[in-house]
């Protein structure tokens, strides 16, 4: 499944609750999440909760936020057992023109 986020298209790897279909993703995404390879969002109290995270090749990864240690973010920032989505940014592919 893919959703478009301010004119960005994501892949949904993972949609523990099924929630991803009931979110507006223009509401609740800002131009902060542009630069992060994937956006994890996990819901409490009613409101949904959001952190980006990079390849562990990507420039700016640090152990907080590489994506390799989203189970751990999961598992001991957020609720036991709460609904979570990873969202995974689709690169735009570019072709070349051959002469």
């Amino acid at each position: 499944m893919e959703v478009e986020v301010r004119g960005k298209k994501y892949k949904v790897i993972k949609d523990f609750g099924e929630t991803v279909s009931t979110i507006d993703f223009n509401e609740i995404v800002t131009d902060y999440y542009d630069n992060f390879d994937y956006i994890v969002g996990d819901w409490a109290y009613g409101k949904v909760r959001l952190k980006g995270f990079y390849n562990n090749n990507h420039k700016l990864v640090k152990k907080f936020n590489n994506i390799d240690n989203v189970d751990d973010y999961i598992n001991n920032s957020c609720a036991y057992g709460c609904k979570h989505f990873i969202l995974e940014k689709i690169k735009n592919k570019t072709v070349e023109k051959q002469d």
